[in-house]
Order: structure tokens, then sequence, then C-alpha cells
């Protein structure tokens, strides 16, 4: 049944592109991503002039370096201070390099960057936004999909799979700018949306697999999809209205038995009950010292939807997806769980990692190596959607409030 579900995807997305619908040129399309907020210091580097315009698009050159620090109502700018709330950064068709400042020491963006530099094409917004700035780069799509990919996927895994993932990143990043007019940014270069690393990780694997596929989107009814993905479902993915009150028919829930060589197939975790408790009293959440927790309900994929908290001062019923937030995402990988004992250690046993709605990352490499399209593949974990080009598309709807 599942391999059919496939072969038919396959036929139908080729009669819907027809032989020719990539197409020979795209027009540009600049995405915002916001990098960090509460920016207080800022070093930039590049080969060439840096130039600087204010909103009142007054300019300022610096080469090579731009150092930029936040001084009450002033941004300190190489030592002279300049009044703006918001600054543009560009250094023409060359890359930037970025750090952040801090008690005369540098720091890299991003933890995982060690104390190496972003580097990152296109150009740099930085907005006031309380005491800080909000470091915005505004970049090309095909060339965020590019940074995108290597820090979400491993670059050498099947070629097909890299298309699978480029795609779903246009066509996620697309989806967010259609309906974030109103917004700073379009998208965060985290896990809120996608990782995006800039130039790091780059190679001749992912420019093929960007290329291949520049300006495809998945749709629905003519407007792009909203392309979540996760790593590893380890079972059937799950419907978005259970793990964001999205009512969407591409997000349903498919069958996935393709992920089992996944690392994080299954997995045994523990915290410290006071951990918890102090977590979710920082989230707002009136809780006393708990004394045990249970599963209440589950979603049609067998996750956890709603647990029970007993405590000293009452009970508390909160979502599978609160008790990850709570505990931490690296700690507890998916709400596919069982609690297995309870005390000042809680110990918990389950399967998969992420929100497991959409793409299931783990089961698209492996059917791409079992030789299946990535068009296909797409087709199989987003049904009743379509491959498009992006210039063809309209806004999709504007998702109405989830009802109390």
């Amino acid at each position: 049944m599942i391999t059919a579900r496939l072969l038919a995807g396959a036929v139908g997305l080729g009669l819907a592109l027809g032989p020719a619908m990539l197409p020979e040129s795209h027009a540009a399309q600049s995405i915002r991503v916001l990098l960090t907020r509460d920016v207080q210091q800022l070093e930039v580097h590049t080969d060439q002039t840096i130039w600087v315009t204010d909103e009142h698009n007054q300019a300022w050159s610096y080469r090579p370096v731009l150092r930029i620090k936040v001084r009450g109502h002033a941004l300190i700018l190489n030592g002279k201070p300049v009044v703006s709330d918001q600054l543009t950064l560009r250094a023409g068709n060359h890359d930037l390099k970025l750090w952040l400042n801090g008690n005369g020491k540098r720091t890299a963006l991003f933890a995982s960057d060690d104390k190496g530099a972003l580097q990152i094409s296109g150009l740099i917004q930085l907005v006031r936004r309380g005491k800080g700035l909000l470091l915005v780069n505004h970049v090309d799509l095909e060339e965020y999909v590019k940074g995108v990919v290597p820090a979400e996927v491993n670059p050498a895994w099947h070629p097909e799979m890299l298309k699978v993932q480029a795609v779903a990143t246009r066509t996620y990043a697309l989806y967010q700018h259609m309906l974030s007019s109103t917004r700073d940014y379009d998208v965060v270069a985290g896990i809120q949306d996608q990782v995006y690393r800039g130039r790091q990780g780059i190679d001749a694997r992912v420019v093929e697999a960007v290329e291949s596929t520049r300006g495809l989107v998945m749709t629905y009814q003519g407007a792009p999809i909203y392309a979540a993905f996760s790593s590893t479902a380890a079972g059937i993915t799950e419907d978005a209205m259970v793990v964001w009150s999205k009512d969407l028919p591409y997000l349903k829930g498919v069958e996935c038995p393709f992920d089992i060589e996944s690392p994080y197939y299954q997995w045994k975790v523990s915290w410290k009950i006071g951990t918890l408790e102090k977590n979710l009293r920082q989230q707002g959440f009136a809780v006393g010292t708990i004394s045990a927790i249970t599963p209440l309900a589950y979603s049609r994929a067998g996750r956890v939807a709603t647990l029970r908290i007993v405590h000293s001062s009452g009970e508390l019923t909160i979502r599978g997806e609160d008790l990850r937030k709570a505990v931490g995402y690296a700690v507890i990988p998916s709400t596919q769980f069982a609690v297995e004992s309870f005390g000042q250690e809680v110990i918990i046993s389950g399967y998969g990692a992420g929100h497991a709605v959409g793409l299931c990352q783990w089961g698209a490499k492996e059917l791409a190596e079992l030789g299946y399209s990535f068009s296909s593949i797409l087709g199989y974990y987003y049904p009743g959607t379509e491959l498009r080009d992006a210039s063809l598309t309209q806004a999709p709807p504007v998702p109405s409030a989830p009802s109390s």
C-alpha cells in the first residue's frame, strides 16, 4: 500500500510537471532571516568596503572592519556615535563575516560554530528593539536554501534526499515570507524555523541539490504549504492539529516504517524532578512539588497528547509538547514515550525525534536510497500537494487562531 502510494505520487507529479518543469531562470526572492536578537556589540569583516546606510539614507563606508556597539540611544560605529534605530550593512557582491563581541572577546553567533565567524551573503539589517538590536540577514532565497540544507541534514546523504530537503526548505521559507509582512523578519535561523548557518557546510553536493530544484516548491491549491519536517517519526507521522492546532489537509499523518536506521529511533532519558518544577513555573504554570506524572491522552499516531501532573497544590494538565519544552527539546527527543520510573529522577523511554509532522528526514533518506525520486518522496509525506514553480504560486491563507 505504501509503495503504491509512492508510485502513484511519482506518476501524478510527472504528469503535473511535464518534461520541462524546471525553469531556465527564476526571479530572485529575498528572505529575511533573524540571526539573533538583543545584540549589544557586533564585529563585521569583509574583503571590500562595508557600506552602511540608516533609515534616512545617510551613508558611511568602512574597510575592512566595522565594530558596532549599542550605547544608550546611539550606535557607536568604529568609535563614532550615530543616532539611528535601523542600519543596513552591505559589501556589494562580497560576503560579510560576523562575530558578536562582549567584554573585549569575540564570540560566535552560534555555539556550534565555536569561535569562527558566521559568513553570509546578502546584506545585514540591524533593527533596534528594546535595549538591543535584531540582527537580520536579507539573503537570496536560493542562497538561503543552500545555507539550510547542510545544517539540517548530512550533505553525504543520497542526492535525492538532499533535493527533498532543498524543496521542503524553500517551500517553508516562501510560506513564511508570504505571511510575514508585518514582522521584522520571515524566519529564525534556528530550530524554531530552520537551522541556517550561512556559507558553512556548503559543498558541490548541496549546490547541485539546490540548483537542480531551483524555484520548485510544494503547493496545495496553488499556494506554498507549511512544509514541516523533523528528524525521525518512528511510526506514523503526526497530525499538525495535535502539535500546533493547525488544521492542514496535507499534514494529517502517513505511515513511516522507513527510519529504523536513525540513531534516534529508540532512546531512554532521565532528568531531575526539580528541574521540571522550576521550568514549569518559569513558563507560567502554577505548580508545587510534583508527586506523579501520568500520560492522559494519546494522539492517533500514539504520541502523548496530554499528561496529568499531580503536585502539592493540586493537579495540572499539560500537552506532551509542553513537557518537552519544559525539560528541553534536546533532553526529550519526542512525545512518543512512556514513563518508566518516577522519583527525584524521572526516567522515560521512547521513539523518534522531533515533532514528527510532515516530512521525516531519516525516512526520506531511506526512500531515496531505495530509488524513489525527490518528487515522489515529497508527494508521499505531503499528500494532496503539487510540485510547482514558486513564481506561479499565490499566497497561502492566513492561519486562523486556535479556538480557546
